[in-house]
Protein backbone atom coordinates (compact mmCIF):
# COMPACT_ATOMS: atom_id res chain seq x y z
CA UNK A 1 0.00 0.00 0.00
CA UNK A 2 1.22 3.16 -0.66
CA UNK A 3 2.33 5.74 2.22
CA UNK A 4 0.63 8.88 2.18
CA UNK A 5 0.94 11.45 5.08
CA UNK A 6 -0.05 14.67 3.65
CA UNK A 7 -3.23 16.03 1.66
CA UNK A 8 -5.37 18.78 0.95
CA UNK A 9 -9.08 18.76 0.93
CA UNK A 10 -11.88 20.90 0.21
CA UNK A 11 -15.05 20.24 2.80
CA UNK A 12 -18.45 22.40 2.29
CA UNK A 13 -20.93 21.98 5.16
CA UNK A 14 -25.02 22.11 4.25
CA UNK A 15 -26.87 25.21 3.83
CA UNK A 16 -30.16 25.46 6.03
CA UNK A 17 -33.50 25.24 4.68
CA UNK A 18 -35.55 28.65 4.49
CA UNK A 19 -38.63 28.91 5.92
CA UNK A 20 -42.02 29.50 4.10
CA UNK A 21 -45.09 32.04 4.52
CA UNK A 22 -47.90 29.78 4.58
CA UNK A 23 -51.62 30.15 6.21
CA UNK A 24 -53.88 27.58 7.50
CA UNK A 25 -56.97 26.78 5.49
CA UNK A 26 -59.46 24.55 6.39
CA UNK A 27 -63.33 23.93 5.97
CA UNK A 28 -64.99 25.80 8.96
CA UNK A 29 -62.00 27.35 10.16
CA UNK A 30 -62.27 30.81 9.16
CA UNK A 31 -58.67 32.68 9.20
CA UNK A 32 -56.85 29.82 10.64
CA UNK A 33 -53.51 32.29 10.56
CA UNK A 34 -49.88 31.34 9.89
CA UNK A 35 -48.41 28.16 10.02
CA UNK A 36 -45.61 28.17 8.08
CA UNK A 37 -42.72 25.80 9.17
CA UNK A 38 -38.78 26.82 9.69
CA UNK A 39 -36.50 25.14 7.33
CA UNK A 40 -34.12 22.33 8.52
CA UNK A 41 -29.95 22.31 9.56
CA UNK A 42 -27.97 21.87 6.63
CA UNK A 43 -25.54 18.67 7.72
CA UNK A 44 -21.95 19.60 9.32
CA UNK A 45 -18.78 18.13 8.25
CA UNK A 46 -17.16 15.82 10.67
CA UNK A 47 -13.34 14.42 11.28
CA UNK A 48 -13.18 10.88 13.34
CA UNK A 49 -10.00 9.33 14.10
CA UNK A 50 -9.85 4.86 13.00
CA UNK A 51 -7.52 2.93 14.26
CA UNK A 52 -8.07 0.45 11.35
CA UNK A 53 -6.44 3.83 9.26
CA UNK A 54 -2.76 4.09 8.31
CA UNK A 55 -2.41 6.51 5.69
CA UNK A 56 -4.18 9.15 4.04
CA UNK A 57 -4.31 7.27 0.74
CA UNK A 58 -7.69 7.72 -0.20
CA UNK A 59 -7.54 11.35 -0.07
CA UNK A 60 -5.92 11.56 -3.29
CA UNK A 61 -8.84 9.82 -4.98
CA UNK A 62 -11.41 12.17 -3.45
CA UNK A 63 -10.99 15.86 -2.41
CA UNK A 64 -13.89 17.07 -1.93
CA UNK A 65 -16.80 16.79 0.68
CA UNK A 66 -20.24 18.57 0.85
CA UNK A 67 -22.79 18.23 3.15
CA UNK A 68 -26.43 17.66 2.74
CA UNK A 69 -28.58 20.70 2.20
CA UNK A 70 -31.54 21.24 5.25
CA UNK A 71 -35.28 20.89 3.22
CA UNK A 72 -37.43 24.07 3.34
CA UNK A 73 -39.98 24.41 5.84
CA UNK A 74 -43.81 23.44 5.45
CA UNK A 75 -47.50 24.14 5.82
CA UNK A 76 -48.91 23.00 9.19
CA UNK A 77 -45.71 24.39 11.02
CA UNK A 78 -43.58 21.36 9.94
CA UNK A 79 -40.07 21.95 10.27
CA UNK A 80 -37.78 21.00 7.30
CA UNK A 81 -36.02 18.19 7.59
CA UNK A 82 -32.29 18.31 8.25
CA UNK A 83 -29.51 17.46 6.62
CA UNK A 84 -27.49 14.58 7.67
CA UNK A 85 -24.00 14.95 8.64
CA UNK A 86 -20.99 12.98 6.93
CA UNK A 87 -18.24 11.73 8.82
CA UNK A 88 -14.35 11.68 7.15
CA UNK A 89 -12.57 9.18 8.75
CA UNK A 90 -8.95 9.46 9.33
CA UNK A 91 -6.04 7.75 10.54
CA UNK A 92 -5.05 8.32 14.77
CA UNK A 93 -2.44 11.03 14.76
CA UNK A 94 -3.88 13.39 12.33
CA UNK A 95 -3.27 16.81 12.32
CA UNK A 96 -6.26 19.37 10.47
CA UNK A 97 -5.11 22.82 9.40
CA UNK A 98 -6.97 25.58 7.99
CA UNK A 99 -5.22 25.94 4.51
CA UNK A 100 -5.13 29.74 4.57
CA UNK A 101 -4.54 30.99 7.95
CA UNK A 102 -2.43 27.84 8.48
CA UNK A 103 -4.20 27.75 11.61
CA UNK A 104 -4.35 23.80 13.68
CA UNK A 105 -8.65 23.06 13.27
CA UNK A 106 -8.32 19.52 14.87
CA UNK A 107 -5.75 16.94 16.23
CA UNK A 108 -7.30 14.06 16.29
CA UNK A 109 -5.18 11.19 18.35
CA UNK A 110 -7.37 8.74 19.81
CA UNK A 111 -10.17 6.21 18.07
CA UNK A 112 -13.50 7.82 17.92
CA UNK A 113 -11.77 11.32 18.60
CA UNK A 114 -14.15 13.81 16.40
CA UNK A 115 -14.20 17.46 15.28
CA UNK A 116 -16.44 19.44 13.06
CA UNK A 117 -14.25 21.19 10.73
CA UNK A 118 -17.46 22.49 8.91
CA UNK A 119 -20.88 23.31 10.67
CA UNK A 120 -23.92 23.51 9.19
CA UNK A 121 -26.20 26.35 8.61
CA UNK A 122 -29.18 27.39 10.49
CA UNK A 123 -32.49 26.95 9.08
CA UNK A 124 -34.48 29.90 8.83
CA UNK A 125 -37.70 30.72 10.17
CA UNK A 126 -41.25 30.53 8.58
CA UNK A 127 -43.78 32.86 8.91
CA UNK A 128 -45.42 31.25 12.18
CA UNK A 129 -42.69 31.93 14.01
CA UNK A 130 -43.16 35.77 13.55
CA UNK A 131 -47.35 35.76 14.66
CA UNK A 132 -47.83 38.51 17.38
CA UNK A 133 -50.37 40.09 18.76
CA UNK A 134 -50.05 43.18 17.02
CA UNK A 135 -49.43 41.39 13.39
CA UNK A 136 -51.68 38.19 13.76
CA UNK A 137 -50.79 37.22 9.75
CA UNK A 138 -47.44 37.88 9.17
CA UNK A 139 -45.84 37.67 5.45
CA UNK A 140 -42.15 37.56 6.78
CA UNK A 141 -39.83 34.50 6.84
CA UNK A 142 -36.20 33.54 6.83
CA UNK A 143 -33.65 32.05 4.36
CA UNK A 144 -31.36 29.57 5.57
CA UNK A 145 -28.01 30.31 7.01
CA UNK A 146 -25.13 29.18 4.64
CA UNK A 147 -23.12 26.27 5.60
CA UNK A 148 -19.68 26.82 6.45
CA UNK A 149 -16.82 26.26 3.24
CA UNK A 150 -13.06 25.54 3.87
CA UNK A 151 -9.53 23.88 2.69
CA UNK A 152 -8.32 22.05 5.07
CA UNK A 153 -4.74 20.37 4.73
CA UNK A 154 -4.80 16.80 6.65
CA UNK A 155 -1.36 15.48 7.52
CA UNK A 156 -0.48 12.68 9.37
CA UNK A 157 2.30 12.15 12.11
CA UNK A 158 2.50 8.80 13.58
CA UNK A 159 1.82 7.73 16.96
CA UNK A 160 5.03 5.93 18.31
CA UNK A 161 6.91 5.62 21.67
CA UNK A 162 10.67 5.15 20.06
CA UNK A 163 11.22 6.87 16.90
CA UNK A 164 14.60 5.31 15.56
CA UNK A 165 16.94 7.80 13.15
CA UNK A 166 19.90 7.16 12.02
CA UNK A 167 22.37 7.59 8.38
CA UNK A 168 21.30 5.51 5.62
CA UNK A 169 22.14 2.01 5.96
CA UNK A 170 22.69 2.07 9.71
CA UNK A 171 20.51 -0.74 10.25
CA UNK A 172 17.34 0.61 11.25
CA UNK A 173 15.09 -1.17 9.25
CA UNK A 174 17.09 -4.43 10.58
CA UNK A 175 16.81 -3.81 14.05
CA UNK A 176 12.72 -3.29 13.93
CA UNK A 177 12.17 -6.56 11.69
CA UNK A 178 14.11 -8.00 14.67
CA UNK A 179 12.24 -6.29 17.75
CA UNK A 180 8.79 -6.76 15.97
CA UNK A 181 6.48 -7.77 13.27
CA UNK A 182 7.34 -5.49 11.36
CA UNK A 183 8.90 -6.19 7.78
CA UNK A 184 10.40 -3.40 5.89
CA UNK A 185 12.41 -3.78 2.66
CA UNK A 186 16.39 -4.50 3.46
CA UNK A 187 19.25 -4.29 1.54
CA UNK A 188 23.13 -2.82 1.69
CA UNK A 189 22.26 0.06 -0.91
CA UNK A 190 21.04 3.49 0.74
CA UNK A 191 18.07 5.07 0.84
CA UNK A 192 16.40 1.49 1.23
CA UNK A 193 13.36 2.55 3.42
CA UNK A 194 11.51 5.09 1.79
CA UNK A 195 8.37 5.77 4.39
CA UNK A 196 8.04 4.80 7.94
CA UNK A 197 7.86 1.76 9.25
CA UNK A 198 5.98 0.98 12.39
CA UNK A 199 6.16 -2.10 14.45
CA UNK A 200 4.95 -2.73 18.09
CA UNK A 201 7.74 -4.35 20.44
CA UNK A 202 6.28 -6.85 23.25
CA UNK A 203 8.86 -6.60 26.63
CA UNK A 204 6.69 -9.28 28.43
CA UNK A 205 3.24 -9.88 29.37
CA UNK A 206 1.02 -6.99 29.07
CA UNK A 207 3.96 -4.49 27.90
CA UNK A 208 4.48 -3.44 24.65
CA UNK A 209 5.77 -0.45 22.95
CA UNK A 210 5.11 1.20 19.19
CA UNK A 211 8.52 1.93 17.94
CA UNK A 212 9.01 3.53 14.24
CA UNK A 213 11.52 3.39 11.56
CA UNK A 214 12.56 7.18 9.97
CA UNK A 215 13.72 7.13 6.44
CA UNK A 216 17.81 7.83 6.41
CA UNK A 217 18.80 11.50 7.21
CA UNK A 218 22.00 13.13 5.70
CA UNK A 219 23.92 16.23 6.05
CA UNK A 220 22.05 18.83 4.74
CA UNK A 221 18.60 17.23 4.69
CA UNK A 222 16.92 20.11 5.75
CA UNK A 223 18.20 22.15 2.79
CA UNK A 224 15.73 19.31 0.68
CA UNK A 225 18.81 17.34 0.11
CA UNK A 226 18.21 13.28 0.01
CA UNK A 227 14.79 12.87 1.40
CA UNK A 228 15.00 16.10 2.87
CA UNK A 229 12.67 16.51 6.06
CA UNK A 230 9.58 15.45 4.89
CA UNK A 231 9.14 12.08 7.06
CA UNK A 232 10.61 13.80 10.77
CA UNK A 233 7.30 14.88 11.17
CA UNK A 234 6.95 11.15 12.34
CA UNK A 235 9.01 11.69 15.25
CA UNK A 236 7.06 14.65 17.09
CA UNK A 237 4.92 12.59 19.12
CA UNK A 238 8.04 9.94 20.07
CA UNK A 239 8.75 10.24 23.83
CA UNK A 240 12.23 8.30 23.05
CA UNK A 241 14.59 8.84 19.85
CA UNK A 242 17.05 6.48 19.51
CA UNK A 243 20.33 7.14 17.26
CA UNK A 244 21.62 4.79 15.56
CA UNK A 245 25.33 4.96 14.38
CA UNK A 246 27.31 2.33 12.24
CA UNK A 247 30.11 0.91 13.61
CA UNK A 248 31.36 0.09 10.32
CA UNK A 249 32.12 4.19 9.31
CA UNK A 250 35.51 6.52 10.61
CA UNK A 251 33.38 9.00 12.80
CA UNK A 252 30.70 7.81 14.96
CA UNK A 253 30.54 11.17 16.57
CA UNK A 254 30.41 13.46 13.39
CA UNK A 255 27.28 10.61 12.75
CA UNK A 256 25.60 11.92 15.58
CA UNK A 257 26.20 15.69 15.30
CA UNK A 258 24.76 15.09 11.31
CA UNK A 259 21.71 13.61 13.17
CA UNK A 260 21.12 15.94 16.17
CA UNK A 261 21.92 19.16 13.75
CA UNK A 262 19.28 17.78 11.01
CA UNK A 263 16.50 17.44 13.94
CA UNK A 264 17.17 20.63 15.59
CA UNK A 265 17.29 22.41 12.14
CA UNK A 266 13.43 21.09 11.66
CA UNK A 267 12.67 21.39 15.51
CA UNK A 268 14.59 22.59 18.04
CA UNK A 269 12.70 20.88 20.87
CA UNK A 270 13.44 17.65 19.85
CA UNK A 271 16.89 17.63 20.61
CA UNK A 272 15.08 18.45 24.49
CA UNK A 273 13.58 14.60 24.64
CA UNK A 274 14.91 11.41 26.04
CA UNK A 275 17.23 9.74 23.94
CA UNK A 276 19.75 7.10 23.66
CA UNK A 277 22.70 6.19 21.19
CA UNK A 278 23.08 2.93 19.58
CA UNK A 279 25.91 1.60 18.19
CA UNK A 280 24.82 -0.63 15.45
CA UNK A 281 26.54 -3.55 13.48
CA UNK A 282 29.29 -4.60 16.43
CA UNK A 283 29.44 -8.53 14.85
CA UNK A 284 31.79 -6.78 12.24
CA UNK A 285 34.27 -5.49 14.80
CA UNK A 286 36.73 -6.99 16.88
CA UNK A 287 36.57 -6.89 20.89
CA UNK A 288 39.41 -4.08 21.06
CA UNK A 289 38.04 -1.75 18.41
CA UNK A 290 34.48 -2.42 20.10
CA UNK A 291 36.03 -1.50 23.38
CA UNK A 292 37.48 1.83 22.38
CA UNK A 293 33.98 2.88 20.55
CA UNK A 294 32.37 2.33 23.95
CA UNK A 295 35.02 4.77 25.27
CA UNK A 296 34.53 7.37 23.10
CA UNK A 297 32.77 10.40 24.27
CA UNK A 298 28.78 11.16 23.03
CA UNK A 299 27.52 13.51 25.59
CA UNK A 300 25.42 12.26 28.75
CA UNK A 301 23.51 10.00 25.86
CA UNK A 302 23.08 6.79 27.22
CA UNK A 303 25.14 4.34 24.99
CA UNK A 304 24.45 1.04 24.19
CA UNK A 305 26.00 -1.71 21.39
CA UNK A 306 24.20 -4.23 19.68
CA UNK A 307 24.08 -6.57 16.92
CA UNK A 308 20.78 -6.59 15.10
CA UNK A 309 21.90 -10.00 13.01
CA UNK A 310 23.73 -12.12 15.71
CA UNK A 311 21.15 -10.51 18.43
CA UNK A 312 23.89 -9.55 20.82
CA UNK A 313 22.61 -7.11 23.05
CA UNK A 314 18.98 -6.45 21.81
CA UNK A 315 17.06 -7.91 24.27
CA UNK A 316 18.81 -5.58 26.71
CA UNK A 317 18.18 -2.73 24.63
CA UNK A 318 14.75 -3.64 24.13
CA UNK A 319 14.30 -3.57 28.45
CA UNK A 320 16.34 -0.52 28.39
CA UNK A 321 13.74 1.40 26.01
CA UNK A 322 10.92 0.41 28.64
CA UNK A 323 12.20 1.50 31.37
CA UNK A 324 12.99 4.80 29.59
CA UNK A 325 9.44 5.07 28.36
CA UNK A 326 8.62 3.51 31.92
CA UNK A 327 10.82 5.28 34.43
CA UNK A 328 8.60 5.02 37.75
CA UNK A 329 8.85 1.24 37.59
CA UNK A 330 12.86 1.59 38.04
CA UNK A 331 12.70 3.91 40.73
CA UNK A 332 9.76 1.27 42.37
CA UNK A 333 12.09 -1.53 42.07
CA UNK A 334 15.11 0.32 43.50
CA UNK A 335 13.09 1.30 46.15
CA UNK A 336 11.78 -2.15 46.48
CA UNK A 337 15.51 -3.63 46.98
CA UNK A 338 16.51 -0.50 49.13
CA UNK A 339 13.76 -1.16 51.38
CA UNK A 340 14.44 -3.34 55.25
CA UNK A 341 12.39 -6.76 55.22
CA UNK A 342 10.24 -6.08 58.26
CA UNK A 343 10.92 -7.91 61.77
CA UNK A 344 8.83 -10.62 62.79
CA UNK A 345 5.71 -9.59 65.26
CA UNK A 346 7.22 -12.21 67.36
CA UNK A 347 10.87 -10.33 67.31
CA UNK A 348 9.09 -6.95 67.66
CA UNK A 349 6.42 -8.35 70.84
CA UNK A 350 10.43 -9.46 72.40
CA UNK A 351 12.25 -5.96 71.88
CA UNK A 352 9.01 -4.02 73.33
CA UNK A 353 9.04 -6.68 76.63
CA UNK A 354 13.39 -5.97 77.19
CA UNK A 355 12.57 -2.41 76.86
CA UNK A 356 9.83 -2.43 80.03
CA UNK A 357 12.40 -4.50 82.08
CA UNK A 358 15.16 -2.16 81.86
CA UNK A 359 12.46 0.75 83.12
CA UNK A 360 11.50 -1.26 85.85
Amino acid sequence: MKFVDLVQIQVRAGDGGSGIISFRREKFIPKGGPDGGSGGRGGSVILRANRHMTTLLDFQYRHKYTAPEGAHGEGAQRTGRSGEDIYIEVPEGTVARDTATQEIVADLLKHGDEFVVARGGRGGRGNCEFATSVDQAPRRYEQGEPGEERDLELELKLLADVGLVGLPNAGKSTLISVISAARPKIADYPFTTLVPNLGIVRVDEGKSFVVADIPGLIAGAHQGKGLGLQFLRHVERTRVLVFLLDATRASLREDLEILTNELGQYDAALLKRKSMVVITKIDALDDETLGLLKKEAFGRKKVAAISAVAGTGVRTLVEDLWLALHPREKRASRTTTNVRPARSARKTRQAALKKTKKRR
